[in-house]
C-alpha cells in the first residue's frame, strides 16, 4: 500500500496506537480460539450482544482483533468465534484476499491496528471456498488474479487440490499483510502485532491455524 493512500485514509493526528496494546498479541489469539473452540461444541456464551451492550460502544470503539474474512454468507466471525460487539474488526473480501484488493482493504486494516489498537490480524479462509474453487476449475477473468496464480500452484499427484489451495490463498495473504507499509510492518517487527492465519471448517465448525 502506497504511503499517500493510507494517509488518505488515517487522520495524521490519530496515528498512535493505544497503551493497552501493550499487552501482546497472544492472548488474544488465544481468547479467539477458546470462543471457537465453544462455538462447535454448541457452548457458546453469546457475549455482549444485548442492546446496552450496542449502547456502551456508541462513543467509540476498542477491538482486539482484525479478521479478513470472505464475503460468504456461511462464514460470520463474530459467531464461528464466540465473540461480542466490539471485539472484532471485520473485514470481508471473496476470497479473502489482500493482493489486488485495493487500498481500502490495507488502509481498514491499517487504521484498526494503528488508530484503534487492535493487537492481532487474522486471515480468515474458509472450507469449499466458492473463489477459489472456481479459480481451480474455471480460472474466470472475475477472479483476483493471486488466486488463479496460487491455485496453479496446488497440485496434489497432478490434479488441484482445494483444501491446499485454501490453505495456500490464506498464507500468501498473510505473508503481504506482514510487509504492508509503512505501517502494518513496522508493527509486526516491533512484536506489537501478530498477523497469522486460519481455516474455518464449515461442517466442523472449527478453526484450523495454518499459518
Amino acid at each position: 500500500m502506497r504511503r499517500r493512500d493510507f494517509i488518505a485514509f488515517v487522520p495524521a493526528a490519530a496515528l498512535v496506537a493505544k497503551a493497552d496494546a501493550a499487552a501482546g498479541p497472544d492472548p488474544v489469539l488465544a481468547d479467539l480460539l477458546a470462543g471457537n473452540e465453544r462455538f462447535a461444541s454448541g457452548k457458546s456464551m453469546n457475549p455482549r450482544r444485548t442492546p446496552a451492550d450496542f449502547a456502551k460502544l456508541a462513543s467509540g470503539q476498542a477491538p482486539s482483533a482484525v479478521i479478513l474474512g470472505c464475503s460468504d454468507s456461511r462464514v460470520a466471525p463474530e459467531l464461528l468465534f464466540d465473540q461480542g460487539k466490539g471485539d472484532l474488526f471485520v473485514i470481508r473480501v471473496a476470497g479473502n484476499v489482500v493482493s489486488g484488493a485495493g487500498p481500502t482493504v490495507k488502509g481498514s486494516i491499517a487504521y484498526a491496528v494503528v488508530v484503534l489498537g487492535a493487537r492481532l490480524v487474522m486471515v480468515l479462509g474458509h472450507s469449499q471456498c466458492g473463489a477459489v474453487k472456481s479459480a481451480i476449475e474455471t480460472k474466470p477473468q472475475a477472479l483476483p488474479q493471486s488466486i488463479v496464480d496460487l491455485v496453479g500452484l496446488v497440485n496434489t499427484g497432478g490434479e488441484k487440490d482445494l483444501d491446499k489451495a485454501i490453505a495456500a490463498n490464506v498464507r500468501a495473504s498473510v505473508t503481504k499483510l506482514k510487509s504492508l507499509e509503512p505501517t502494518l510492518s513496522q508493527y509486526v517487527e516491533a512484536n506489537k502485532v501478530k498477523v497469522v492465519g486460519g481455516v474455518y471448517d464449515l461442517a466442523t465448525g472449527r478453526v484450523k491455524m495454518v499459518a
